[in-house]
């Protein structure tokens, strides 16, 4: 009887389908579904979602005379790639400012700033980010460890002060302006979790690590706030759709934004209501402890806004910082620095007061962690909740990139969620090994292998603007481990397989924010996020991945993109 009432479910179904007018058909493409379905021929849509695939002939049979139709012409279209982890404002920014990621010396850095300085008033602050001391192919004339000193810097921008973020964001470089701005002199102490480098008289270099970018970080906002809000308003804007062009060039029809103040919520929110987020959103709140309330949490848990254009429904903290400026929290010192063990950068009372928040108000719990003692500590409170949790609670560990062999099966035996970023593997690994040592860099770095292996759900994703958006440099760095620049290989026994990599930019990005009901796959009832690039994804060779062009960009069954 059971079979029989299901038969007339799927036979009501199809009828509904074959009276059913596509507004978009996509033939002829090969496919990677997410579902294991790959042999389908094409695809129907109608409003903002799939509404039949199958073969060419069963779908043509949807087509009416309004009915657009996308010949993939044997290209490959899969669901549109999910940013697991990013900082969307931050990611604008890099286009409105000094980008200094692709730079390969101090000089280049310092002649960027001395040109900026002709073009702009005197007093007023130069932001930049993106510098990289371990990629600077010669170190700095004058230099404390592997850092310049101010002087040359402060020499070419006497009267403006300047600020510039490490490609991390866990540490900043500032000129003597600057530091005179911030009252920071050879007296100034590190505060608990940072560090104020200083040279062989204590005197600060402009190197603030960690918690000590405190004041400078500090002092820029305030210069910002002093601005016409309206000025700030439009500066924001203008790098929110400069942001937004980009992902919609690369495919990018989701992106998960690790970390919005309150302020940065309600502008998403006003784009929201005027229906002007072209990609979707799902967004986590971060402020600190003492800023967090039950009432204001449950104003800004939001789900599903402007037709699943935007979601708040997760709260970031963070437990330790970076390892390449020696901030990730370890189990045992750094190899390079003897008797360090990194910075533990938020109490663990703190963590774990937002990890009640969140439990208490059904957010999910987004955590940095880093170093091996940091995801440990991280497990401890996930562990903590999914104890007592009847709910699947898919806490993420954000970064999760150096585990103590240990703490492996803890991710699938908490639930926890390993969002990590296979590009993050690649660009550390000239200075993985010299910071762990060989056993540890090799057996618990990046370890997508073992996660894997133990049934964990990894999110994929570029940090940016820390790294680059282009999910086909990630998807490369995931499934080969080399290094575009060099081929230097990192441990390549721990990485992805191609099926492995895509699911985690579609379907388990989706699952990591509770959205696979709802997209990463091409299967009927899912929301049409839907991409087609020129190159197959799933047998191309590993040279040709990273050349991959985005041809649609197709979100909620319209084309947002299309290359010329």
């Amino acid at each position: 009887m059971k079979n029989y009432i299901l038969l007339l479910i799927c036979l009501f179904l199809f009828a509904c389908q074959q009276n059913e007018e596509a507004n978009l058909v996509i033939v002829n493409g090969n496919y990677y579904t997410a579902t294991g379905n790959d042999s389908i021929q094409a695809i129907a849509v109608k409003g903002d979602a799939i509404i039949a695939v199958g073969t060419k002939g069963e779908i043509l049979k949807l087509k009416g005379a309004n009915t657009k139709v996308i010949d993939a012409e044997g290209q490959f279209v899969m669901p549109g790639i999910i940013e697991g982890h990013g900082h969307f404002p931050n990611f604008g920014k890099s286009f409105q400012n000094l980008n200094f990621m692709a730079d390969t010396s101090w000089n280049d850095i310092v002649n960027k700033v001395k040109a900026k300085v002709a073009q702009v008033d005197s007093g007023e602050w130069i932001y930049g980010r993106g510098w990289h001391q371990e990629k600077w192919s010669s170190t700095p004339s004058e230099h404390v460890g592997d850092y310049p000193i101010h002087t040359s810097l402060s020499n070419v921008s006497p009267d403006n002060p300047v600020v510039m973020y490490h490609a991390s964001g866990h540490s900043l470089y500032a000129n003597e302006h600057a530091m005179k701005l911030a009252c920071i002199s050879k007296e100034t102490p590190d505060p608990k979790g940072g560090k104020i480098v200083k040279d062989v008289n204590s005197s600060p270099i402009g190197v603030f690590e960690e918690r000590a970018m405190g004041p400078i970080s500090q002092i820029y906002s305030e210069y910002l706030n002093s601005l016409d809000e309206e000025v700030q308003k439009q500066i924001w804007l203008e790098a929110f759709e400069l942001a937004q062009n980009k992902c919609l060039k690369y495919g990018i029809t989701s992106f998960q934004d690790a970390g919005l103040r309150y302020s940065e919520l309600d502008l998403f929110e006003e784009l929201a209501a005027k229906d002007a987020l072209e990609i979707r959103f799902w967004v986590m709140l971060r402020e600190r402890a003492e800023n967090l309330t039950d009432e204001q949490i449950r104003k800004y848990r939001k789900i599903g806004l402007a037709n699943n254009h935007y979601t708040c429904r997760a709260m970031k903290s963070e437990i330790d910082g970076a390892l390449g400026a020696h901030g990730a929290w370890l189990i045992e010192p750094y190899e390079d620095k003897t008797g360090f063990y990194g910075q533990n950068t938020t109490e663990i009372s703190d963590v774990a007061a937002i990890a009640k928040l969140s439990y208490d108000n059904g957010m999910q719990l987004c955590v940095h962690a880093i170093g091996d003692r940091a995801n440990k500590e991280t497990l401890d409170i996930i562990e903590s909740y999914s104890k007592k949790s009847d709910q699947e609670l898919r806490w993420r560990v954000e970064h999760a990139q150096h585990l103590h062999p240990s703490d492996i099966a803890r991710f699938k035996q908490t639930g926890a969620i390993a969002s990590m970023q296979g590009v993050h593997c690649t660009s550390d690994a000239p200075f993985v090994e010299k910071r762990l040592g060989y056993m540890r860099a090799k057996i618990g770095a990046y370890a997508w292998q073992s996660l894997l292996k133990n049934d964990v759900i990894i999110v994929n994703g570029t940090d940016v603007p820390v790294e680059s958006i282009d999910p086909f440099q990630n998807f490369y760095a995931s499934v080969t481990r080399s290094r575009l620049d060099n081929g230097m290989r990192f441990f390549t026994e721990q990485r992805m397989t191609r099926v492995q990599a895509l699911k985690s930019y579609t379907l388990d990005a989706a699952y990591g924010a509770f959205e696979d009901d709802i997209k990463g796959s091409l299967e009927i009832g899912k929301l049409a996020d839907i991409v087609i690039l020129d190159t197959n994804l799933l047998n191309c060779e590993d040279d040709v991945i990273p050349d991959t062009k985005v041809l649609y960009t197709i979100i909620g069954g319209e084309v947002k993109y299309e290359s010329n």
